[in-house]
């Protein structure tokens, strides 16, 4: 092998480094630059300041689902069993529990949900659009209606 072939670039092993403190995976041989990684939300507790408390025990079960909700709805009362945290990518919601504790989130942002606490989303006047993550585990139910 000559020089050449030895040199190293620095900007790819710099955005690797970062890459693996990051935690994102980088394909063998990509070249970093231009990746950015923002933290949307990183919280130990839910939207009402309820810490998590735990994980569900079982084999563990990741839902992604895409939910899209009409202007002025008001969603059930439900509670999740596991944590769970929504993405909205358009509009804004204002959750509520029956206690009457309130907060509202907008477009970009993250909502750490409740877990285990009746809670409820009234939608603002245009649609809203979530991305949202369930972290539960194999069977497990994503909601229950509150009756």
């Amino acid at each position: 092998m000559n020089a050449a072939t030895n040199r190293i670039n620095r900007r790819q092993i710099l955005g690797a480094a970062l890459m693996s403190t990051s935690g994102w995976p980088m394909a063998a041989g990509a070249d970093a630059s231009g990746v950015k990684s923002d933290t949307l939300l990183r919280t130990s507790a839910a939207w009402d300041d309820v810490p998590y408390r735990a994980y569900p025990e079982g084999v563990p079960e990741l839902t992604v689902l895409r939910i899209t909700v009409p202007a002025r709805a008001e969603l059930r009362w439900h509670t999740h069993p596991m944590p769970t945290a929504a993405y909205i990518v358009s509009g804004e919601i204002t959750l509520e529990t029956k206690s009457g504790q309130k907060r509202h989130f907008t477009a970009g942002q993250v909502i750490p949900e409740t877990v285990g606490s009746v809670h409820r989303g009234v939608v603002g006047d245009r649609p809203a659009e979530f991305i949202v993550f369930y972290a539960g585990v194999k069977g497990m139910r994503l909601s229950t209606q509150d009756s």
